[in-house]
């Protein structure tokens, strides 16, 4: 069954959890041994997941962003790195479809193949050297034209997928001028190799490792677009960072409520649990409030924006800023409070407790950076005031 045949939400749903169960069951092998889930991602494209995003006329669904947030927020209640991994597909994907971003003719060849092939993308922005794209550097990475095609080299770390990816979005700085290109490279390009240098020990199996260009050649239509420097529009797609997040947080709570309904020890009465108890139950409540408060923001945000023109889209930056600072920020407390509930037991190895506690801390790290969000939040405000 594929979900790009399936025609309501309830359905898609349904087989998405149907499959995503055994991402769970796998999830402790991947992350003990640092592998790539392979087979996850063989499931997800067998399903026609990546083709989500794609436009109706190549062959895929066209899904709202509220929509696939919620997609994204379910395979990370099963496990978060192959949640995060994918969503960066599915996210780029969606914004290139929005936003016209490339030539036609590369567009569509794009589009099919990820709809006849299951074929992923993902940016590599960011460098050792330049640090988080988000901040301005400079790229390292350097594109030379020579004749009419393009000469690549360099290195991006981080790239999130690397393992299966089959395009890739690398940002360079054009020889000879002050200027910086988007450039799409494709997998089998000669010269492209992946250096296996991701040794997180949160986000195991995300197989963010470094994307290496040696000499790549280009042909002139490989060049997408000039970027230019200082802020970005408002990017609703990266919602998906915050969408699974909140999904982990979700797995811890039903890891501490699971333990909490069943842990029974002799000094409570009998037949009673810990559940039973008023300082598990507060913490139990603590936790539901904020993924209330989680999940309203979320898809609020979400809805707006799928519901808004690109007049009001381009407004939205530093709200789409705060969700993901404030579903983190929840998220880290949920799974603080849910291994309180668990106790010594969440430190345990065979706990799944203590792989979301590093999963949800990689959080803090992913786009965008909060300092940024709250300075640009701070700016929003004191403009209301002075206006």
């Amino acid at each position: 069954m594929k979900l790009t045949a399936l025609h309501t939400h309830e359905e898609r749903i349904s087989l998405l959890k149907e499959v995503a169960q055994s991402f769970f069951d796998r999830a402790r092998m991947y992350d003990e041994t640092g592998q790539f889930p392979f087979e996850n991602i063989k499931d997800l494209r067998r399903i026609h997941y990546p083709a989500l995003v794609i436009p109706k006329q190549y062959g895929g669904a066209d899904i709202s962003l509220t929509e696939m947030l919620t997609f994204q927020e379910t395979i990370a209640s099963f496990d978060g790195p192959t949640a995060l991994a994918i969503g960066w597909h599915m996210g780029i994907a969606k914004n290139i479809s929005e936003n016209n971003a490339w030539k036609k003719e590369t567009y569509e060849q794009f589009a099919r193949d990820v709809v006849d092939n299951g074929a992923l993308i993902n940016n590599a922005s960011t460098e050792r050297g330049t640090g988080s794209p988000t901040r301005g550097g400079r790229p390292e990475t350097t594109a030379e034209k020579r004749a009419n095609k393009w000469v690549l080299n360099g290195r991006k770390s981080f790239t999130t997928l690397a393992p299966v990816l089959d395009y890739f979005v690398v940002s360079a700085s054009i020889v000879g001028t002050d200027k910086v290109g988007s450039f799409l490279v494709r997998r089998d390009a000669r010269g492209v190799s992946i250096d296996e240098t991701w040794d997180s020990i949160a986000m195991k199996a995300t197989g963010s490792h470094d994307l290496c260009l040696e000499n790549v050649v280009l042909q002139e239509d490989d060049f997408l677009h000039e970027l230019k420097p200082g802020n970005k529009r408002a990017q609703g797609w990266l919602l998906h960072i915050p969408a699974c997040y909140l999904g982990i947080a979700k797995a811890a709570q039903r890891e501490a409520i699971k333990f909490a309904s069943s842990y029974a020890p002799n000094s409570l009465e009998k037949g009673k649990t810990i559940a039973d108890t008023y300082n598990v139950q507060q913490k139990l409540g603590e936790m539901e409030l904020r993924l209330i408060e989680s999940e309203t923001l979320l898809y609020a945000v979400a809805q707006k924006w799928d519901e808004s023109e690109e007049r009001i889209r381009d407004t939205m930056k530093e709200e789409l800023g705060a969700v993901k600072i404030s579903v983190v920020n929840n998220a880290l407390s949920i799974v603080d409070l849910a291994m309180r509930v668990v106790g010594a037991r969440s430190l345990s190895a065979s706990s799944p407790l203590q792989r979301y506690y590093r999963d949800v801390r990689a959080g803090l790290h992913n786009p965008p950076m909060e300092d940024m969000t709250l300075v640009a939040l701070a700016k929003k405000s004191l403009q209301k005031v002075n206006d």
